[in-house]
Formats: C-alpha cells, structure tokens, sequence
C-alpha cells in the first residue's frame, strides 16, 4: 500500500503537472519528486507519469490511480480531525513553538484577542503554551510532535510540514543615529551590504536565513557573507548592540517600528534586494491543521492581507 505521503505527491503532480513546480508546492525537490513518483510505480506495477512537451502528464493509469489518491486522502483528513476531537488536549490546549519575532511582536496580540472572543460567547479560552525560539528549532518541534503548531519566518515551506501564511513583514537594515550610512540618502548595495559585518541573530534563526537567501538570490550562490561581528541569540540583544554602536543589523521592521519612529535607530535602504517576507504557521499530519484549539486559533488569526 503506498503511504500517504506519496499518494500526496502524485496528486500535486496532476495538478501541476510539473515535478518542479509539484515539489515547490510541497517542499520537497524536484529529484524527490521525481524518487517519489518512481516508488509508487514500483509499488503498483503500473505506469503512472510521463514527460512530454507540455511538462509530467498522468497516464491513463495514473489518472485512475489518483481519483483514488484523492478521495484517500480525503477520508485520512476526516480521520485525522475525527481522532483530534476527541483528544481532550486538542479541545483545550494548544502546544505552540514560535520564532522569537512572531513570539514577542504578533503573538501577545493574537492571544488577548482570542481570549476576549471566547469570554465575550461565554467559552473557556483555549490553554496556549508558549515556547520561543528560532525558526530551525520550531520546524524541529512540530516535526518530532513536542508542539501542535509552529510559527517560522524562513525563506520556505519545511519540508515535510503543511503551512500557511498568517502575517507579512519586511526586514529593515538600522544603524545608531550616527552612523555614517545615515550620509547616504542613496543608501547601501546588495553587494556592500554582504561585505559588512553585522550583529546576527545565531545560526538557524528565520531572519539570518532570510537574509541570506535573499542574498544568494541577488548576487549568486557563490556570494560570501560577511561573518558577524557579533552573533547573538535574542532580537531585543541585536537591537541593543547595535544602540551600543556595535555594528549595523538587518532585523524585522516589527521588531524596530518603536525605535525607527523614536528616532533611535535609523533605517538605511538597501538598494536592488526584496526583504519581504511571509510568515507562516506550520503543523505536521495531515493537509488540514489540526482540529480542535489549533484549527480554532488559525481561524481567529484568519489570513492577512496582500504586501
């Protein structure tokens, strides 16, 4: 019987009908698309995909084959809600890991408000237990079933996790107010901006990996970053490292709006680099977030509007 998992990946291909962009969709690889694909043709002894001009079509044996696929996976949802319900947990408690700009800057506000909405109908609010820590950490949590839902602000979908977009945000270059950049009505360059050393978040971190994909995707995977003159494991830490005068710092505009509006920091522009970014809620299991707390709280955040 092939697992879910693959059955997942035929259907994305069928919609697609692209391994590349059936993988994009996923998160997985063009090859592992195409390994997954191989697989269930081993294990059904039937061909089920072919190249053509056109891009990966279905073969008349595929298009049976995920009819099948589909309705599967429907009935594996329904299962998958059905089981959530009648765990007490997913009723009333909620295991949440968020990066920590997502934990400190859009989390608070999410939870006051869900819980005035549940006293305002007279319901008890859902239990939400916080853990805050970097994007990589998060993917981990979810992945090993120690959180039901995550929060990440990297440059993907992890693989091997179902997401959806929640917020919007934007990194922000900041100096102190007198630094020499602030000369520059021109501000800075991808490529000068790749030279400096800047105080970092550590390793793993959602907004490091952002920016360093953004990076990669301007000048080339070859670019080599400047390392940091600091690494640190806190956004409040980088921030006041770089209010000390330690160096400049490419953080979330959430995490500084107070500051750049105070006058504090000042914002440099980086000139020919996209930094917005979305941020995403994940979970693990099924195409479907979790039933319960977990789909209740995703409701109440809803989806946000366009950049």
């Amino acid at each position: 019987m092939p697992d879910l998992g693959s059955l997942e990946v035929l259907l994305a291909v069928a919609g697609s009908r692209s391994l590349s962009a059936a993988g994009r969709s996923l998160g997985l690889s063009q090859q592992a698309v195409s390994a997954r694909i191989a697989t269930l043709e081993a294990q059904t002894g039937v061909r089920l995909a072919v190249r053509t001009t056109r891009g990966t079509e279905l073969t008349a044996a595929g298009k049976v084959v995920a009819g099948w696929a589909d309705r599967l996976l429907q009935v594996a949802d329904e299962v998958d809600t059905a089981l959530a319900a009648l765990r007490a947990d997913a009723r009333g408690r909620v295991r949440v890991a968020a990066s920590l700009t997502i934990a400190e800057q859009l989390l608070p506000v999410w939870l006051v408000s869900l819980q005035t909405d549940a006293r305002r109908r007279g319901e008890t609010p859902a239990q939400v237990v916080l853990r805050a820590t970097n994007s990589e950490q998060v993917v981990e949590l979810v992945g090993a079933g120690e959180a039901d839902l995550g929060f990440v602000e990297g440059p993907a979908v992890p693989p091997g996790l179902h997401s959806r977009v929640v917020a919007h945000d934007e990194l922000v270059l900041v100096v102190p107010p007198g630094h020499r950049w602030t000369r520059r009505p021109a501000g800075v360059d991808a490529d000068e901006l790749a030279d400096t050393p800047l105080v970092s978040r550590e390793p793993g971190s959602g907004t490091r990996e952002f920016l360093a994909t953004a990076l990669r995707r301007r000048l080339g995977d070859g670019v080599r970053q400047a390392l940091p003159v600091l690494e640190l494991s806190t956004t409040a830490s980088v921030r006041a490292a770089v209010l000390a005068g330690a160096g400049p710092a490419v953080l979330s505009r959430l995490a500084v709006a107070d500051d750049l509006q105070s006058g504090r920091l000042r914002r440099i522009a980086v000139t020919g680099l996209d930094l917005r970014r979305d941020l995403r809620a994940v979970w693990a299991g099924s195409r479907l977030p979790p039933a319960g707390a977990v789909r209740a709280f995703l409701a109440h955040i809803g989806s946000p509007p366009p950049h």
